[in-house]
């Protein structure tokens, strides 16, 4: 699937506290989300550092994938805010797709 469906329903604004690559979790500061933290949403546009970066918080989303990933897994952040299988620590929503390391999959939050 080339073209994959996103749809925001919540952006929300956040300065940058480093560069940020879009399509990764941000955390509620600023930075990459932690590996099994709550994620305050998804960076919807790559941001330099101390700009404001538009965060996706709920809605169909894309995500960088950091290892496979199945439609339906649980999804929880690693260390760089790419997506992994929740094993522990928080959800951050549900894949919608099945993706490899390195690709965009679609997932959902906030059901």
């Amino acid at each position: 699937m080339s073209n994959k469906l996103y749809s925001p329903l919540l952006i929300h604004s956040v300065k940058a506290c480093e560069a940020l690559k879009a399509n990764r979790f941000l955390g509620f500061d600023g930075q990459y989300c932690k590996s099994g933290k709550k994620a305050l949403g998804i960076i919807d546009v790559s941001t330099e550092k101390d700009q404001m970066a538009p965060i996706a918080i709920t809605g169909i989303l894309l995500i960088e994938a950091a290892e496979n990933i199945n439609c339906g897994d649980a999804i929880t952040s690693d260390g760089y805010g790419r997506a992994i299988k929740l094993g522990s620590g928080s959800s951050n929503g549900i894949a919608l797709d099945d993706g490899a390391k390195g690709q965009l999959i679609r997932i959902i939050r906030g059901i």
